[in-house]
């Protein structure tokens, strides 16, 4: 099984999907072809009903896959599936802390220890309450990812030295979705984090093309994109699958180069 030390050797792309969106079959797919496009890590979002974090584009991601029936069993059967092709890939998954805690944290991360998780990304999870979540996930081998925004300058000593994984650096305020220009000195943060811990940083939120990708690169160890390939998604259906890869493809060579 890879590990974040093996995913983070090079400079990585790290995409997002929302599984069952528009259903899982064809999420399922859309996996394949970030895989076969070379995507270093891939971060599978659970959809949730008040998903606070997210912008208009996941958030109606969420709500396409909440029709389609999508439960969270559903999304570990579509994992499952997939690692009969990949038993090794590295998969985490996004989601809020509603849906963990109310499917149970043992039972969850039980279960996403037996295929394969690497770990979770919960956006509402509030530093405090953070110790309680990852004790259970540490249980079974699952990592809980720290995030770090704009506005935690006077936790990061804190946050930082206690994440595992990799730190993923939120650009900008605000929620998820398209920018057309990152206005943060994420920079000086990166400096600051440097100073606690050598655990990999991935900064996400508003990376949609192969300059943000490249320029994030620079100066952290990779670069997650979520919302751009959710309205590829959108505007394609169950059709998105060349351009899904296409796209992944482009931004994999741009945080490479």
């Amino acid at each position: 099984m890879n590990n974040f030390k093996d995913i983070f050797k090079e400079k990585a792309f790290i995409g997002f999907i929302t599984a069952g969106d528009p259903n899982i079959s064809s999420t399922e797919e859309f996996i394949y072809k970030m895989i076969e496009a070379g995507v270093s890590l891939i971060e599978i979002g659970i959809p949730f009903s008040d998903p606070i974090a997210e912008g208009k584009t996941i958030f109606n991601a969420d709500m396409r896959a909440l029709k389609a029936n999508t439960t969270t069993d559903m999304v570990f059967d579509m994992v499952k599936r997939i690692r009969v092709k990949y038993p090794s890939y590295p998969f985490v998954f996004m989601t809020y802390l509603n849906p963990v805690f109310s499917y149970g944290y043992d039972k969850f991360f039980k279960k996403a220890e037996e295929i394969g998780m690497l770990g979770i990304i919960i956006p509402d999870l509030p530093y405090e309450e953070h110790e309680e979540v990852s004790m259970v996930a540490k249980k079974y081998n699952q990592v809980v990812i720290s995030m770090i925004a704009p506005t935690s300058k006077q936790r990061i000593k804190q946050i930082a030295e206690s994440a595992e994984g990799f730190i993923y650096l939120v650009s900008s305020l605000g929620v998820t979705g398209v920018r057309s220009e990152i206005k943060t000195d994420l920079e000086s943060i990166v400096k600051e984090i440097r100073k606690y811990t050598d655990t990999p940083i991935a900064i996400g939120f508003g990376i949609s093309n192969e300059e943000a990708v490249s320029k994030m690169v620079k100066i952290s160890d990779g670069a997650i994109v979520g919302s751009a390939i959710v309205n590829i998604i959108e505007k394609y259906g169950s059709d998105a699958s060349p351009y899904v890869y296409d796209f992944c493809k482009r931004m994999v060579l741009a945080a490479k180069n």
